[in-house]
């Protein structure tokens, strides 16, 4: 069985800040900002968007920009604990279409056993994690939250499945009890829309 490995974002929205230097790597310069994209309910996610120096004169603050490229995950060991860290990476930057717009296409392995349950008002919700594989032996470590029936078939996979679905990227607050007291944190997930056949070689394009 061969599965196809996809990873590819498709994103427009409203550039909230001017790109900021993130970092250097390999003599490029990396440069980060958030992007703020509504959801159809009225709910806006506003995602964090990586961007090589090349691209950067591409956006400014308040532009409409839409981005290509693809979700990476990195763990920052620079407090206590590892956390996941998740980023878009922008391959191709363009200027917006006024269409607003979040899309994700995935496919890779399930790489922890699926965590099903239901809230108090009796939804199903599966937690999964997904493994994105990259170039150079290295992956993406990929957390995607289902609801109603796509949940329940989610909470029926096991470690080593196969997994291909539509989606889109979005964050969510939360509150956090730390020892300084009760702090608001964003996370960033990728909600599934549709599973697919990860056994198929053509998977609909962006």
């Amino acid at each position: 069985m061969t599965t196809q490995i996809r990873n590819e974002v498709l994103l427009e929205g409203v550039a909230l800040e001017t790109p900021s230097l993130s970092h250097e790597n390999h003599s490029t310069r990396f440069y980060r900002f958030p992007l703020q994209v509504p959801r159809l309910s009225g709910q806006v996610d506003t995602l964090p968007v990586l961007l090589p120096e090349p691209q950067l004169a591409q956006v400014t603050e308040g532009a409409d920009v839409r981005v290509q490229g693809q979700l990476r995950s990195f763990n920052n060991r620079s407090g206590v604990g590892s956390r996941l860290v998740l980023t878009v990476y922008a391959q191709h930057l363009s200027p917006g279409l006024d269409e607003p717009c979040n899309q994700i296409l995935l496919s890779g392995t399930l790489c922890k056993p699926p965590v099903f349950r239901r809230t108090p008002l009796g939804r199903s919700i599966c937690d999964l994690m997904l493994a994105v594989p990259r170039k150079y032996g290295r992956a993406d470590y990929l957390p995607v939250i289902a609801w109603g029936q796509l949940a329940v078939r989610a909470g029926r996979l096991q470690v080593g499945d196969p997994l291909a679905l539509e989606g889109r990227v979005q964050s969510r607050t939360y509150h956090k009890v730390t020892d300084l007291g009760t702090e608001e944190r964003v996370a960033y997930e990728v909600s599934m829309m549709h599973l697919l056949d990860p056994e198929q070689t053509e998977i609909p394009a962006l």
